[in-house]
């Protein structure tokens, strides 16, 4: 990813557009600070050194941060209201450069309820496919994923395992709720790429990122896959029902 970077400031491209996770905006930054980038990330973009504030980027870099990873916590109580007391695995891709502060901070909130989580880490097809047999060996607990885009990516192979190994799992986004996940709780991805092209336009017309503060999500979507609930057996409560924002049945 850094030498395709390095070859669109090359050929002088008027805007980088850097989607994809962490990593796209990450090798963008580091090759260039003149060339405007308009980036999509989970993570906290000044923390991650990619703007001196949100409000006031300050570089040339700007664009959209969910902060989907932040969402962990939440993902994690919605899980327990489902299946209260369910040993609890967390899927990371160990090469997120998020991927330790997202453990730790999930790991932090489950002690809080005197619970403890297990990390099982998968980076590629084979690692996942790895991982849910190991899951499924420890009597099949339920699964929390840690947003990354190599998951989206692969997401009808993630939730095809959840089911065969009969999985309750809750997911980053409802792309994952289409396909057949059982439940997941994020931002809107179509609204933020959106505006992502908002911004790359303003740039094209002679805006500076500097000036864009960073966008950031106001509506977070909680939905349920009815029929993935049927095939596993579990029911709904009525209350974790209510405060859906779709259910699809």
């Amino acid at each position: 990813m850094p030498e395709l970077a390095a070859e669109l400031v090359h050929r002088q491209v008027a805007v980088i557009v850097a989607t994809g996770g962490l990593g796209p905006a990450l090798a963008a930054k580091a090759v260039t600070n003149e060339i405007p980038i308009v980036f999509a990330v989970g993570a906290d973009p000044v923390k991650l050194g990619l703007v001196g504030s949100l409000n006031r980027p300050g570089g040339n870099a700007t664009g959209v941060s969910y902060f989907t990873h932040e969402l962990g916590p939440k993902r994690l109580g919605l899980l327990w209201e489902l299946v209260p007391g369910a040993d609890v695995v967390v899927l990371v891709n160990p090469k997120s450069a998020i991927a330790d502060s997202a453990v730790q901070e999930m790991r932090a909130v489950a002690s809080t309820g005197g619970k403890q989580l297990a990390v099982l880490e998968a980076s590629n097809n084979q690692e996942i496919n790895v991982a849910f047999a190991a899951m499924a060996r420890k009597l099949a607990p339920a699964l929390v994923i840690i947003s990354d885009a190599l998951y989206t990516g692969r997401r009808v192979q993630l939730v095809t395992l959840a089911a065969r190994y009969r999985i309750p799992s809750i997911y980053t986004s409802r792309e994952f709720a289409e396909v057949g996940g059982l439940m997941s709780y994020g931002v809107n991805l179509t609204d933020n790429y959106r505006q992502l092209a908002t911004y790359t336009g303003r740039i094209l017309k002679g805006a500076k990122p500097a000036d864009l503060p960073v966008v950031q999500p106001t509506k977070f979507e909680f939905v349920i896959n009815l029929g993935t609930a049927q095939a596993l057996d579990i029911e709904f409560p009525a209350a974790l029902l209510a405060r859906a924002d779709e259910v699809i049945e």
